[in-house]
């Protein structure tokens, strides 16, 4: 079992670094969004509006680190402040229309350079593979207590 486990960790740490957000054929390298923001419109967009302190319980980050990546997605045009739905004193983050427009757009590219990477697998293969992968993350999410919402 250590055998194993020490090859998901290197495997893990191999995929890590091969960056398909970044490196995709015909793409600046750069990618259209920074990991970070890909990370925070994708759970602003599943799990609705969210304040700057439940954006900081979610990913377990400083306040100070989210006002950051907020501000930069806020510049960005990616998401807007609005007032609480729920009634609430803390303003809310919101994903523009822009913001979405470009997710689908990173997210189409992501598929693609997916699809190219396992274009020889059979389909099995990449369902058994998705199920891996979610279980996992929610074995992570779990142990850490912060489940991720999924669509």
């Amino acid at each position: 079992m250590k055998r194993a486990t020490r090859e998901v960790e290197y495997e893990q740490m191999l995929l890590s670094r091969h960056g398909l957000l970044a490196h995709r054929k015909g793409r600046r390298k750069d990618g259209l969004l920074e990991r970070s923001a890909y990370i925070l419109l994708s759970r602003i967009r599943v799990q609705g509006p969210m304040s700057v302190g439940e954006l900081s319980e979610a990913f377990d980050l400083d306040v100070s680190t989210l006002n950051r990546q907020t501000a930069a997605v806020m510049r960005a045009g990616f998401v807007e402040r609005i007032p609480d739905p729920d009634g609430g004193m803390a303003r809310k983050f919101r994903i523009t229309e822009k913001g979405v427009k470009t997710l689908d757009a990173e997210r189409e590219g992501m598929v693609t350079s997916l699809q190219q990477v396992m274009a020889d697998w059979p389909d099995e293969d990449i369902s058994a593979f998705a199920g891996y992968l979610r279980r996992f993350n929610t074995d992570i999410e779990g142990l850490a207590g912060r489940p991720w919402p999924r669509p």
